[in-house]
């Protein structure tokens, strides 16, 4: 575990089955929405099914984001991913620098 914190990753460990249930559905930190990558033991004791079935494939659908907040969300992993580097997060999303920077400043990304 010690190696994904390194890496930058946030990673959940809960003891107990029903520890780890709750938190499947609360998401990392208490913060929705879930995670991007899930670990558990199967066999773990006290692990709630049910909750894990609900909470990995809910019976209610969610409502779909809009374009505009999938679009800033995604701006802003790929500003993450460039680490700031406009010029090169522009290259990858194949547009230009000013319209990158006319994003950012319409989604208060700066």
């Amino acid at each position: 575990m010690q190696l994904l914190r390194e890496a930058g990753i946030v990673v959940v460990a809960e003891r107990t089955g029903a520890e780890a249930s709750a938190a499947l559905v609360a998401g990392p930190g208490g913060a929705t929405p879930g995670f991007d990558l899930l670990l558990l033991d199967l066999a773990a004791s006290g692990l709630d099914l049910d909750l894990l079935r609900e909470a990995l494939a809910p019976a209610k659908a969610a409502v779909p984001d809009s374009l505009a907040a999938a679009e800033r969300r995604h701006i802003a992993r790929m500003l993450e991913h460039t680490r700031g580097n406009r010029r090169q997060a522009a290259l990858l999303l194949g547009i230009s620098r000013s319209t990158l920077l006319n994003k950012i400043r319409k989604y208060q990304l700066e």
